[in-house]
């Protein structure tokens, strides 16, 4: 890169995180102030969108650039149906392995759905009148999520999908290597949802094992890992679109496992059953670190 090159790169991450960061927080306060859900989920999508504005104000206004992100829609076959399907494979054996640990977490009697749907109905009324059970949930929200969310969830991820596999990577593996620059990266975009982790409990809640701490190196793993496979995926399509899609599929089936524990192990949620904990996400994690070895080995 040439020195206006990296100017403009220190100026990608000043703006990717500065209008996020003020995104984030105002949402929070939103929310824990005014209570007002809407608005903080507001905030949420307009935060996805700052990795993509801060691309374009660099690319477009700093360096006069082309912004040189990969939008045509290419690549094989196989490596959609990985971005597709892959995130629901990895959520299944996330939690497989989290209860194969934790066998005496696994609960089928409904009690998580009975506290999500406010307590004023037990198990037995929630079947009869609403006809929702664990088994339904799962099935019902488990087929929405592989089959039609990552179509609708791939537009706010492209957001950050331009900034983080599009324009980030790239530069990061060409300046620290192909480990080093995923790893390095994998910490970059979990420290950008920081301030939601810290302020209103994004992810894990706010009471949970080890917390805060445990929490935010532990994301930064999961983030390590996501991005390995999502840049993977844009390294072998050149399409911004397949790791969108990926990241949405990601977004809409991650929470599933969670009606599979009782609302009080929700203090173990930075270990599982979801794969953005610390058990969980080893399956992803053991890919993500084979598949980089094996690019390693290979441009040797």
């Amino acid at each position: 890169m040439s020195a206006k090159e990296k100017q403009g790169f220190s100026l990608y991450f000043l703006i990717a995180f500065g209008l996020a960061w003020l995104c984030q927080v105002g949402g929070c306060m939103a929310l824990l102030q005014q209570k007002n859900a809407v608005l903080y989920q507001l905030a949420l999508i307009a935060t996805m969108f700052c990795p993509l504005l801060a691309v374009l104000l660099v690319q477009k206004v700093f360096l006069r650039q082309p912004v040189g992100i990969g939008w045509k829609v290419q690549g094989k076959r196989r490596f959609w149906l990985a971005a597709w399907f892959g995130p629901a494979v990895f959520t299944l054996l996330g939690a497989a392995l989290y209860f194969a640990v934790f066998p005496s977490r696994l609960d089928f009697s409904c009690s998580w759905l009975v506290a999500a749907y406010g307590g004023e109905m037990d198990a037995e009324t929630l079947r009869s009148e609403l006809g929702v059970s664990t088994l339904s949930y799962l099935l019902q929200n488990g087929l929405f999520a592989v089959i039609l969310a990552p179509a609708i969830n791939m537009f706010p991820a492209l957001g950050e999908e331009v900034g983080w596999r599009g324009y980030m990577m790239p530069r990061l593996k060409e300046r620290f290597g192909l480990m080093n620059g995923r790893l390095l990266g994998g910490v970059v975009w979990g420290v950008w949802h920081w301030p939601l982790m810290l302020l209103v409990g994004y992810e894990y809640g706010t009471n949970y094992l080890g917390a805060p701490v445990l929490g935010l190196v532990v994301w930064c793993v999961v983030c390590f890992a996501l991005n390995t496979l999502l840049d993977l995926l844009y390294e072998k399509t050149g399409c911004i679109w397949v790791p969108a899609i990926a990241h949405g599929a990601f977004n809409a089936i991650a929470a599933l496992p969670q009606v599979l524990i009782t609302p009080a192990d929700a203090y173990y949620n930075v270990l599982g059953p979801m794969p953005i904990g610390l058990i969980s996400v080893l399956p992803m994690l053991a890919v993500a670190v084979g598949l980089t070895l094996h690019q390693m080995k290979q441009e040797q």
